[in-house]
C-alpha cells in the first residue's frame, strides 16, 4: 500500500495494510479521568460503555521522517500547535468478526508505533474530521513487528521526545480495554480486515509541538518514529 513516499515495511508477510487506521478515544485511564467531569454533562451524558472509535483514512498516512504540515488557521497566528498522541497499533493480519477475547490475539499479525496527530480541540464528541483527518495526520512505522515477537502487548512503554526532550511517558498496561479485549469489544459490532490498524488510545494530556520541532517516539520492541513538524505550506 503506497503511502506518503513509500510503503511501510511489513515483516510480517504478506500481510500490507490496507490504509485505514482506526483510533481509539478515552481506552487510557489517563484520558478517561481527565474527562471524568464532563461525562454526565451534553454532549455526553454518561460514560461510554463500548469503544468509541474514529478513523484516520489513507491521507492522514505518513511514514517515520516525513513531514507534518502545522496549519496556522486554526490558531490565528504564526506559533499554532498540534497535538501528538503515542499510541500502540495492531495490525490485523485475519479477518475479525465477533471474536473472543481468548482468541482475539490470533487475528493480529503484528504491532508498530502510531502518532495520532491532531488540532488541539476540547470537544471530543463525534471527533471532527477536519480536527483529526488532515494529510500526514497519522505517521506510523517504523515498521510492524510480528506479534511473536511481542510477549505482552499489554506491557509497553512508549515515551515521547519533543526536540530530545522528554514530554510524556505512556504505557499499555493502563489501557482501560487491554489489546485483546478491545479487539473483542470492536469486533463486536464491526469487521477488521487484514491490513486494518486498531490504535489502542493515548494517554492524556497529550504533548504539544509546533513548527520547526521533531517528535521522537520510542517504544519497547517496537522501535523509534521520528517526524519533523513544519510550517504549511514551507
Amino acid at each position: 500500500m503506497a503511502v506518503a513516499r513509500g510503503e511501510i515495511p511489513v515483516d510480517t508477510a504478506p500481510y500490507q495494510l490496507s490504509g485505514t487506521v482506526y483510533g481509539t478515544l478515552l481506552n487510557h485511564l489517563s484520558a478517561l479521568a481527565a474527562m471524568q467531569d464532563k461525562m454526565g454533562l451534553p454532549p455526553y451524558n454518561a460514560p461510554p460503555r463500548a469503544p468509541v472509535l474514529y478513523v484516520k483514512p489513507r491521507n492522514t498516512l505518513a511514514m517515520c521522517g516525513d513531514a507534518v504540515a502545522v496549519p496556522a488557521a486554526f490558531a490565528g497566528e504564526e506559533n499554532a500547535e498540534l497535538e501528538v498522541a503515542a499510541c500502540l497499533g495492531i495490525v490485523i493480519g485475519r479477518t475479525a468478526c465477533n471474536v473472543s477475547e481468548s482468541r482475539a490475539l490470533d487475528h493480529v499479525a503484528g504491532f508498530l508505533i502510531v502518532n495520532d496527530v491532531s488540532v488541539p480541540h476540547p470537544n471530543y464528541y463525534r471527533p471532527s474530521i477536519r480536527y483529526k483527518a488532515r494529510d500526514g495526520f497519522c505517521p506510523l512505522g517504523p515498521r510492524v513487528t510480528a506479534r511473536s515477537e511481542i510477549a505482552n502487548p499489554d506491557a509497553l512503554i512508549f515515551r515521547t521526545y519533543v526536540d530530545g526532550i522528554l514530554k510524556q511517558t505512556m504505557s499499555t498496561a493502563d489501557l482501560v480495554r487491554p489489546v485483546a479485549r478491545l479487539l473483542a469489544d470492536v469486533t463486536e459490532f464491526m469487521t477488521l480486515a487484514p491490513g486494518d490498524v486498531l490504535a489502542a488510545g493515548a494517554a492524556a494530556p497529550a504533548p504539544r509541538v509546533r513548527a520547526g520541532q521533531t517528535v521522537v517516539i520510542e517504544a519497547d520492541a517496537l522501535g523509534t518514529l521520528s517526524n519533523p513538524f513544519v510550517a504549511a505550506g514551507a
